[in-house]
């Protein structure tokens, strides 16, 4: 009997025992980050960086249209860090009481400019009335798109460019449509224009047609409780995260902001 109760309280301690390391921040380091589509390059730079001297860190990214990534948040998706192409949907989950409010900070700014590879001459917002096919994200979940649309509005541009515009799914698709000459162009971040290989820029946005182009980021109030998470958001504003996000075009304190 005495034998038999050992063995439980020995079968119980080795099962609380792996509890507790399982559940240790050594191997429960990992972050999850939900960004727009548009970040991608820079911050898998920026987490390999990260990891080279946090190796027992996982960095897991989600990219995605910052509408997509906030409705994955509300409806329960695992995420630490959200990093959005807009303050709207910053603000949305704010609202929503899913994140921090205390750790937003920025992450970027950014600038929309018109791409292409069609001959004919497009040098203004005036000039997109010349060409046929327009890509654009959809203004309703993809922040690129909101703030194309803010400037064609704004130029007086909606009614001649009616029926030209074709929507794609996030920032990254629009530039694919313009980079392989499905349309004549298309509206995509500046820090995504200079990554294309055949479409080249044909004029920025002027900023007067849009809101700002900021680009805030915030811990989850889940990501709030790891360390993990908090650590590497500080990261995200130090000097050398900064160095990558300019190398990629994006413009942050470091560069001036």
């Amino acid at each position: 009997m005495k034998s038999g109760l050992k063995r439980t309280f020995a079968s119980i301690r080795a099962a609380l025992m792996l509890f507790i390391l399982s559940t240790s921040p050594l191997n429960a380091g990992e972050v999850r980050i939900s960004a727009g589509a548009g970040m991608k390059d820079a911050l898998t730079d920026i987490a390999r960086n990260y990891h080279a001297s946090h190796q027992n860190t996982t960095i897991t990214p989600n990219y995605g249209p910052s509408g997509a990534l906030a409705g994955q948040i509300l409806n329960g998706a695992p995420a630490d860090i959200f990093i959005s192409a807009n303050t709207t949907w910053m603000e949305f989950l704010i609202e929503k009481k899913l994140l921090d409010p205390a750790s937003r900070k920025p992450f970027a700014r950014n600038a929309i400019v018109f791409t292409g590879t069609t001959p004919i001459q497009v040098t203004s917002m005036e000039d997109l009335a010349k060409l046929q096919r327009i890509a654009i994200g959809s203004p309703k979940s993809v922040p690129a798109g909101d703030y194309a649309m803010q400037a064609i509005t704004n130029a007086g541009m909606k009614k001649k460019l009616q029926g030209k515009m074709i929507l794609a799914r996030d920032v990254r698709e629009c530039l694919m449509y313009a980079e392989l000459g499905e349309v004549d162009g298309g509206f995509v971040y500046r820090t995504d224009a200079i990554l294309a290989k055949q479409a080249t820029i044909r004029f920025k946005v002027p900023q007067n047609l849009h809101t700002p182009i900021t680009f805030p980021m915030a811990l989850t109030l889940k990501g709030a409780l790891n360390p993990e998470a908090r650590d590497f958001l500080n990261y995200l504003e130090s000097p050398a995260a900064h160095k990558v996000l300019n190398a990629y075009g994006f413009v942050t304190k470091e560069a001036g902001d």
